[in-house]
C-alpha cells in the first residue's frame, strides 16, 4: 500500500468516526488537515493519476477550510481576515483544478452532478455535488468553469438534490 492509499484509508477511518458521532465535524476537519499537511505526501505538481489528483483535491480542500475557519475568528483585524479569506479562495481554486483533472482523466465517465440542497443562503444555487459512482467518489465545488464543463458533457442535472453526505455538508463547523 502506497502513502496515498494509506492516507485515504486513514481518511475513511476519520469519516467512520464522524458518522458514528465519535468526533465533531471540526475535529474531523482538523485531523484530516493534519494528515494532509504533515503526511509528507504532496501536493503533486504533476497530477498524472486519478489518485494523485484526488489527493490534491483533499489537500487543497483541507487548507481552504482551515484558512476559512481562521478568517471567521472574532476580534481579528479586517485586513487579516481578508488575507485568510483570500488564501482560502486560492486553495479552493487549486482544489477545483484537481477536480477538473479527475473529471478529464475519467472523461466524465460514470459522472453525475447536481446542485445540493443546502441550509446556507450563500451556497444555495452555487454548491454542486459531483458523483463518480464506480469509484465511490463525491466531490463538491462552486466553480462556474467546472459547472460549465459538466453541462457541456451532459452530466449535470439542473434539479437540486439532497447531498449523498447531507449531514456533513449541512453541518456547520
Amino acid at each position: 500500500m502506497n502513502a496515498i492509499q494509506k492516507y485515504f484509508k486513514y481518511r475513511q477511518s476519520l469519516i467512520d468516526q464522524y458518522i458514528k458521532g465519535d468526533m465533531t465535524k471540526r475535529e474531523y476537519l482538523q485531523k484530516n488537515y493534519e494528515a494532509v499537511v504533515y503526511g509528507n505526501i504532496g501536493p503533486f505538481s504533476n497530477m498524472d493519476t486519478v489518485e494523485k489528483a484526488l489527493f490534491n483535491y483533499q489537500y487543497y480542500n483541507a487548507l481552504a477550510k482551515e484558512q476559512k475557519a481562521i478568517s471567521t475568528t472574532r476580534d481579528m483585524e479586517y485586513e487579516l481576515k481578508r488575507d485568510f479569506s483570500e488564501q482560502s479562495n486560492y486553495y479552493y481554486n487549486k482544489k477545483d483544478r484537481a477536480t477538473l483533472t479527475v473529471l478529464r482523466m475519467l472523461n466524465y465517465k460514470g459522472t453525475q452532478a447536481y446542485f445540493v440542497k443546502v441550509h446556507s443562503k450563500y451556497l444555495k444555487g452555487k454548491l454542486f455535488e459531483i458523483v463518480i459512482e464506480e469509484d465511490d467518489i463525491i466531490l463538491h465545488s462552486t466553480s462556474p468553469l467546472i459547472l460549465k464543463c459538466l453541462r457541456e458533457e451532459g452530466v449535470f442535472c439542473e434539479e437540486s438534490r439532497k447531498s449523498l453526505i447531507d449531514e456533513y455538508v449541512n453541518h456547520r463547523y
